[in-house]
């Protein structure tokens, strides 16, 4: 079995609206702490799924009576769904009225549903071993992603069935917070459930938008590309791959100590 964490699996009530600027920049990072918890995004960076977002998005162009093009699919990685989408049809050179736009989300959102139970969900290289660790450690762990719940579901209850037990104490889906990715309100939103501060926090990340909110929530991210190449940043780590990563690795990412660079 998984051994129990800080608190118990819980879903996030609502914050209500913030303002805090997001310009692709972090806020000014606040004095060291010791690592107390870790915050993962989900698709491409714990599991193999941006390949069906992305085989998802290029089936409904070509019901569309186009091709996604691979520039404009790596820019849509991370985002929502409505900004995805908002993407292909430019790609494409469409204009959609909004219950188009609505639609043609909502379609797929099922068929990566669908890709989801047939192809199954194979973990990222490193990813389950790093998330049982953190757990073993004794770390607030929470999931954030831009997926909506009933998609994520999916995702979680595998995990957790991988794993014989939820790994997450608080999970925050993109239907749930009041600003999504690149906005820092996921991850302050998690920050808050758990009752860690920013400072105290690593972000573990795949996407630009992943890294800018992280980054802009004032925790410490550790990027791990996957379908699209991250850009340097103050405040943030890149590292080829989460195999052989330590609990250690992630403490000394936020004391500024950590050597290892793991995947190069």
């Amino acid at each position: 079995m998984l051994p129990s964490g800080p608190g118990p699996h819980r879903t996030v009530p609502r914050l209500p609206s913030v303002s805090i600027p997001v310009n692709g920049r972090s806020r000014a990072p606040g004095p060291l702490q010791p690592l107390q918890a870790v915050l993962f995004d989900m698709d491409g960076t714990l599991v193999e799924t941006e390949e069906l977002w992305g085989e998802a998005m290029a089936a409904l162009a070509t019901q569309l009576g186009g091709v996604f093009s691979a520039e404009a699919r790596q820019r849509t990685v991370g985002t929502s769904m409505r900004v995805a989408i908002q993407i292909l049809h430019t790609d494409l050179g469409l204009v959609r009225t909004e219950a188009e736009l609505l639609a043609d989300a909502a379609w797929v959102e099922e068929e990566t549903a669908a890709l989801m139970t047939t192809r199954g969900m194979p973990w990222r290289p490193g990813a389950r071993d790093l998330l049982t660790a953190v757990r073993t450690a004794g770390l607030a762990t929470a999931l954030v992603t831009t997926t909506p719940r009933r998609i994520a579901a999916l995702v979680i209850d595998r995990i957790a069935t991988d794993l014989g037990g939820t790994p997450f104490d608080v999970t925050v889906c993109g239907d749930e917070v009041p600003a999504r990715k690149p906005h820092p309100a996921p991850y302050l939103q998690a920050m808050v459930a758990l009752g860690v501060e920013p400072a105290s926090s690593l972000v573990v990340e795949d996407s630009q938008v992943g890294v800018i909110a992280g980054l802009a929530s004032g925790a410490t991210v550790l990027g791990i590309p996957s379908l699209q190449p991250l850009e340097p940043a103050a405040g943030l780590t890149l590292w080829a791959t989460l195999t052989g990563t330590t609990v250690e690795d992630l403490a000394g990412l936020l004391a500024g100590t950590s050597a290892a660079v793991p995947g190069t």
